[in-house]
């Protein structure tokens, strides 16, 4: 004879009924941390820029005219004297016979003035005159001498010629660029600061300038900040600054790129955290502060500053201490964690 189903059902709850079910095992939740330490924020002060000369003047003609020839292109290498292009002398040189021409007539007229009033045909004062016009005629005949010279640019300085702004066949001003000189001499390193690093520097701050170049593969060199703008350039929103290089050598050619790191003596810039590990709650700021066992407690801090790359802490964590700098809204007091290295805990960040 079958036993019937609900006899079965019976006899299975009694024989489960002798074990307990096992607790399920708590996991926990993997959150991103990092050292707190000095290393994180030199990345605030670090700025890329170009090599430039100490001194970059424009050159250009003295009177106007149409370029018929230019000696030199960019990169070119000039020293001082060297002939760099030419304007048509035409003009100039009709204007130069001209004033001669008007020069000579006065000369004529003073020396028959002159027998005149030895003579007391002519009052002196109409000789005064003449002797005027004279001197005039002279002073233009010598400016148009000049002119006729300054169909010729050239170089005051030995440098490289970066940039050239004109061509042949081109009608120029006075006093129009047509070439962009860098005087040989001293190196500089032109950045662009940032408005949230501005308030921070001051002119003579030491700063490392480091160059990636084929010849010297890596360079350092010693500088300090000699120029920064008052002004924020309007469409970047940024201060123009330049960077006087100590020592620096041949190998420090125009364009190469410039890494400059300024050095910061303030000790409130060695405990910066990333934004995202900072706890609101109201007014107060806080952290969460990862113990030796992985577990985590909230600490109050005190916030110096905001930057783009994290909260500069003044006081609550000391260098060393291991925080939470992700998910810290997601935590509670007492909680274990599985600890992942961020990417500011070894200093990479940028």
């Amino acid at each position: 004879m079958k036993p019937s189903i609900p006899l079965l059902a019976f006899a299975f709850a009694l024989c489960g009924c002798g074990k307990e079910s096992a607790p399920p095992a708590k996991i926990e939740q993997p959150v991103l941390t990092q050292i707190v330490g000095a290393v994180v924020s030199d990345s605030s002060n670090v700025f890329s820029g170009d090599i430039r000369a100490r001194h970059e003047v424009q050159l250009g003609f003295r009177i106007g005219g149409k370029i018929i020839e230019r000696l030199v292109d960019a990169g070119a290498r000039v020293k001082p004297g060297q002939v760099l292009a030419r304007l048509d002398p035409a003009d100039s040189s009709l204007q130069a016979s001209s004033a001669q021409a008007q020069y000579q007539l006065a000369k004529e007229d003073a020396a028959r003035y002159r027998e005149l009033r030895s003579k007391h045909f002519v009052s002196q004062s109409a000789l005064d005159a003449k002797e005027a016009a004279l001197e005039a005629a002279a002073a233009q005949a010598g400016l148009a001498v000049n002119q006729t010279s300054y169909t010729e640019l050239s170089s005051d300085h030995a440098g490289v010629i970066v940039e050239t702004l004109a061509d042949v066949g081109q009608v120029v001003s006075a006093g129009q660029p047509v070439f962009r000189l860098a005087q040989d001499g001293e190196r500089e390193v032109a950045i662009a600061i940032p408005e949230t690093r501005y308030a921070g520097l001051k002119i003579g701050a030491p700063a490392d300038v480091l160059l990636w170049s084929a010849k010297n593969d890596v360079a350092h060199f010693s500088g300090r900040l000699r120029e920064l703008s008052p002004a924020a350039d309007p469409v970047s929103r940024t201060y123009a600054a330049r960077i006087s290089l100590v020592g620096a050598d041949a190998g420090a050619e125009l364009g190469m790129t410039a890494q400059v790191r300024f050095k910061s003596h303030d000790k409130r810039d060695n405990l910066i955290v990333p934004l995202t590990a900072i706890f609101q709650q109201g007014d107060q700021a806080a952290v969460w502060i990862v113990a030796a066992d992985r577990s985590v407690s909230l600490r109050p801090v005190k916030i110096a500053s905001y930057r783009d790359n994290g909260a500069v802490i003044a006081s609550g964590v000391t260098a060393g201490e291991r925080i939470v700098s992700a998910g810290v809204h997601k935590l509670s007091p007492g909680e274990k964690i599985r600890i992942v290295e961020g990417e500011f805990a070894d200093g990479n960040a940028q």
